[in-house]
């Protein structure tokens, strides 16, 4: 019942927000500072919660061997909804042509160092699976090298026996104390995402100045939705037909995805996604594995809009993207999503690998600028909805093997 009550509130906080951004304007900005705050205190939850999941989920395996097959296979099905995911906005973004209509007239100036300064290249992706200082890597939202050393650090407590046992300890009780400042922290939820986004659309000026925008590349946008959206109803199909789960499951992570799009942070929205798929019924030792892994490098959403920009920027300087250029696109949008970070528009640094990949100039990105915040909280669902369907799906994968009663 608390749940509802919860969910409800966090749909009106949604839908007041856009009300008041939209009619209100720049007087919404004053409100900025409570959803800031919100965000910041999700974020604060982040660190302790990621590494006393993953080292929980760990030792409850016990059997190392047990890791790999869980563990291949969660990468394997990330990786493979993420390619879908690529391929699909391809497909949708050849059909309609949205930047065939669209005037390069419309670039903006933007330094090339600021979208270019931290572009990765497949080497550098590699390379993030490891730092040399982890407070540093987790004070800057870096979470892939934590979840490594994590996993690590777990496996090494299942080898040395009874002598582990009150480290492991220590971490169980961690994770329950951070699930309950979670569940403390989402009854705020309403008002913090009311703010995030009404502060935001008041930001561009309301209502009358955000449908400008969306008239200069309305195409565009409709291209990423139309996309986005294919996509979404794809996992919802492997939901149902592999994980045999249905609207029940949608129902208990509405809460989740919504404050995905209210913050536009995967990993901020982390908490309370892993909080939401175990009510849901997914085994808490895969959700705990799972979502925190699955929120550093299961973006569908991002690879999917990376592909769609890309594709647009192309067409709206007038260049025809060959075959070959497209599979080069198919390929390092896929490899490009893995090393964004689950921070708001962060796809926009990592979509740099992308256009330098086909030659393409980095000042295209001003094309999108203007409306990337609202895309933005559109794929980070889509993303939230793929980490949350693929704990689903990883779990009947994982709970058909015969082993599975070995680590009951």
């Amino acid at each position: 019942m608390k749940n509802n009550i919860l969910l409800w509130g966090v749909l009106i906080g949604a839908i007041a927000g856009v009300f008041c951004g939209w009619f209100f304007g720049e007087a919404m900005s004053s409100i900025a500072w409570i959803g800031a705050l919100f965000l910041d205190a999700l974020k604060m939850m982040i660190v302790p919660l990621i590494v006393a999941a993953v080292i929980t989920s760990i030792t409850a395996i016990g059997d190392v061997r047990h890791l790999g097959k869980l563990g291949g296979f969660t990468v394997l099905y990330y990786f493979s909804t993420t390619a879908i995911a690529v391929l699909i906005g391809l497909i949708i973004v050849n059909i309609v042509k949205p930047g065939v209509t669209t005037s390069t007239e419309l670039s903006q100036s933007i330094p090339i160092e600021i979208i270019g300064k931290d572009a990765t290249g497949i080497s550098d992706i590699i390379q993030t699976l490891v730092t040399p200082n982890l407070i540093n890597a987790a004070a800057n939202s870096q979470i892939l090298p934590l979840i490594v050393f994590c996993l690590i650090f777990g496996i090494a407590l299942t080898t040395i026996g009874k002598r582990g046992d009150t480290i492991i300890g220590f971490f169980e009780g961690l994770n329950d104390v951070m699930m309950k400042l979670v569940i403390w922290l989402m009854y705020l939820s309403p008002i913090g995402i009311f703010a995030l986004i009404a502060a935001k659309l008041g930001e561009t000026g309301g209502g009358e100045a955000l449908l400008v925008e969306i008239s200069k590349v309305g195409w565009y946008i409709f291209t990423v939705i139309l996309a986005l959206f294919i996509h979404f109803l794809f996992l919802s199909g492997v939901l149902i037909v592999i994980a045999r789960r249905g609207k029940n499951f949608i129902f208990s992570m509405l809460r989740a995805l919504v404050t995905a799009f209210g913050t536009a942070s995967s990993t901020a929205t982390l908490p309370l996604t892993m909080e939401c798929a175990i009510e849901a019924g997914v085994q808490k030792r895969v959700v705990k594995f799972v979502l925190p892994l699955g929120a550093t490098v299961n973006m569908d959403g991002t690879a999917l809009y990376e592909a769609v920009a890309v594709m647009f920027i192309a067409q709206a300087y007038g260049l025809d993207m060959t075959f070959f250029q497209q599979t080069i696109i198919f390929l390092t949008a896929t490899l490009a999503a893995i090393g964004a970070a689950g921070i708001p528009q962060a796809g926009l640094v990592t979509m740099a690998l992308v256009l330098t990949a086909v030659n393409l100039p980095l000042e295209g990105v001003g094309l999108i600028l203007a409306v990337d915040w609202f895309l933005d909280r559109i794929r980070t669902t889509v993303n939230v909805w793929g980490d949350s369907v693929g704990s689903a799906v990883i779990e009947k994968f994982y709970t058909s093997q015969d082993d599975y009663k070995a680590i009951d």
